[in-house]
């Protein structure tokens, strides 16, 4: 909450106020008609018709008279009541102090429990960052100011985490977006709210790696929303880097089945069951293979590829010095799986790095597994993974890997 709900909130009750009150404090002075007028024309007209029926003869005099006679009576008695009477209307204005007391009392709780309290900081999170001039990314940091300092007055809003761990997750920091799940984690228990971004974040710190706390998190997720897309999704990666692919299938093809067929989504899971299922078979036939073998294996000789990267002057520009770049190699042929990869940011540019085994996703998909691989350095405005349009990239493919060898990587095209 902040300064501008409450001037707002405090704007709106001050109108309904305005509106209700001031028409029950108006005086409403109701006079009657003047009687005496009205009863005098209405003598008149009974005069009239007494004197026409005496013409027609349907009165003698002596009737006419008396009837005369009457009606003057009568007259006189009414001219004898008072004439004007003034009420004063002051119904309703014992509800004045009660209505005072109760729009404000009762307003503010009821939007609290019907409302969205949290309303303009979740939109001030989801405002796009600004690339040029960093505009958006300086209302992010203080609204990150703003959170860290309630949370430091009430630290058990766990509401007021989340956002936190949301809004470092959108400047990429997910290293303390990763630290302020944590703490939601801590009050809400294994709440779905909280554990498919905690298990991401920390995922995101462990350089996309899914295996141990993150793990754990993605299936307790699952079993809570066992048809959740980013739950099974994860689900699939956690089994397969533990090299169990029959059940990362399973999960990924249950995927398939909630996905539409025409995203973009589902025809990348799509590719990522082709990558795995044709190799199966040989994965367990090789787990087979070294059970038998034991110690007496030959082994493999570990891969290594230094990687500098850097970026071309006129793009560099147009980046946020917080947006991701992955550094990964893939098979030049075959699977789109990386073989290995690494996390860093546009502020890191230029810089040198090296790939190799220890970076794989899956133990069966290592570098040294493949002679002829692709090299990639491509910049993420989204932090996803999976490419996208508006992504920049370089790449530099190798026909012939050696054991160890060294290459450069310029990111200059646009996806």
């Amino acid at each position: 909450m902040n300064l501008t709900y409450w001037i707002v909130v405090s704007i709106l009750i001050v109108v309904a106020l305005i509106i209700i009150i001031p028409p029950l404090l108006r005086k409403s002075e109701i006079e009657s008609a003047d009687s005496d007028q009205r009863n005098i024309n209405i003598a008149k007209e009974r005069a009239k018709d007494l004197k026409n029926q005496l013409q027609t003869g349907n009165l003698s005099q002596h009737q006419f008279d008396e009837q005369y006679a009457e009606l003057e009576l009568t007259l006189g008695d009414d001219l004898d009541i008072e004439q004007t009477q003034i009420h004063s209307a002051s119904q309703g204005r014992w509800a004045i102090p009660i209505i005072a007391i109760c729009i404000p009392l009762f307003s503010v709780p009821i939007y609290y429990s019907l409302g969205e309290p949290d309303a303009l900081i979740k939109a001030e999170i989801k405002r796009p960052l600004n690339a040029t001039n960093g505009k958006g990314a300086q209302d992010i940091n203080t609204m990150v100011m703003q959170l860290a300092k309630r949370l430091k007055q009430d630290p058990s809003n766990a509401k007021d985490w989340i956002l936190l761990g949301r809004s470092f997750k959108y400047l990429k920091q997910y290293k303390l977006a990763a630290n302020s799940f944590a703490k939601a984690y801590a009050i809400l228990g294994d709440d779905p709210e909280i554990l498919l971004p905690y298990a991401d974040s920390l995922a995101m710190v462990n350089n996309g790696r899914i295996s141990g706390k993150p793990a754990e998190l993605v299936f307790k997720a699952l079993e809570k929303s066992p048809n959740d897309t980013t739950a099974l999704w994860l689900a699939g990666m956690a089994k397969a880097e533990q090299r169990d692919f029959s059940q990362a299938l399973k999960y990924w093809q249950k995927l398939l089945g909630i996905l539409p067929k025409d995203s973009d989504s589902y025809k990348e899971v799509e590719q990522l069951i082709a990558s795995i299922q044709p190799r199966t078979d040989q994965l367990t036939a090789e787990i087979k293979k070294e059970e038998i073998l034991g110690g007496n294996a030959k082994p493999i000789l570990a891969a290594k590829i230094q990687v500098q990267v850097d970026i071309a002057a006129n793009i560099k520009t147009t980046l946020n010095a917080n947006d991701t770049i992955f550094i990964y190699a893939k098979a030049l042929t075959g699977p789109p799986m990386p073989l290995a990869i690494i996390r860093k940011k546009v502020s890191d540019l230029p810089l040198k790095v090296t790939l190799d085994d220890n970076m794989a996703m899956m133990p069966s998909m290592k570098l040294s597994n493949f002679k002829a691989v692709k090299v990639v350095a491509r910049v993420s405005k989204s932090g996803t993974a999976m490419p996208q349009a508006g992504d920049y990239i370089g790449s530099l493919a190798l026909p012939e890997r050696s054991e160890s060898q060294n290459v450069t990587i310029m990111i200059n095209e646009k996806i």
